[in-house]
């Protein structure tokens, strides 16, 4: 066991490289998500609903296949690598769940911090970035963090398009050794902690931002 686990720590590694991309990819895709579902013209409206609706409609298993198994095949002939697929799946499945976060949270900033900004004769773009998406981020990082922990999860399903992550691993483990309880309880406290950091980083995070802006109204 002992010359075993070295090959559970790298699927850990494989596991937290996945989960940091596709979460990057995920915040993009849920801003682009949100601006294109508030947008003024109505066929980018109707782009960002499909997105939203297309990806958190379906199953993730399903998505991940049919990028790992259907784009390579004609018309699309796209084809990517197993690691590409894992990170651009969770990104775009989660994203989509983000930006619905990210568009209740703008609109439960009051009204009132519009009329004010206008009223300073600020423009679209400073309204947003000083007055809306700094008290919006507030609300939207409890269901962030959520959400992130949700993806981190997700990734033991890139397991079954051969990606080597912290599930094939205890997998691999289980086969060789036939100690299932050890094995697997100890993926399990390795999922947990990995949250449990997460959640930490996220709340340090959410605290930054809070103090940012009381500092700013103070002012």
């Amino acid at each position: 066991m002992r010359e075993l686990y070295p090959l559970l720590l790298q699927g850990t590694l494989v596991t937290i490289e996945i989960a940091a991309c596709a979460t990057v990819l995920a915040i993009v895709m849920a801003f682009v998500g949100t601006a294109a579902k508030l947008a003024p013209w109505t066929p980018l409206r109707w782009l960002g609903n499909a997105y939203v609706e297309i990806f958190r409609g379906t199953s993730l298993l399903v998505q991940l296949f049919w990028f790992f198994f259907v784009l390579p095949l004609p018309p699309f002939r796209i084809e990517m690598t197993p690691f590409t697929v894992a990170i651009v799946g969770l990104g775009l499945h989660y994203g989509a769940y983000g930006s619905e976060i990210l568009r209740g949270a703008l609109r439960s900033v009051p009204g009132g911090q519009f009329e004010a900004a206008l009223a300073l004769n600020m423009s679209p773009l400073a309204r947003m970035r000083r007055i809306v998406l700094p008290q919006a981020m507030i609300n939207a990082l409890p269901p962030a963090t959520n959400l992130m922990i949700e993806l981190l999860k997700g990734t033991s399903l890139v397991s079954l398009i051969t990606l080597s992550d912290l599930t094939f691993r205890a997998r691999q483990l289980d086969e060789a050794t036939f100690k299932t309880a050890e094995i697997f309880m100890l993926t399990l406290v390795i999922y947990f902690v990995l949250a449990q950091i997460l959640v930490a980083l996220m709340r340090h995070f959410e605290r930054r931002v809070s103090h940012g802006i009381i500092q700013r109204a103070v002012r």
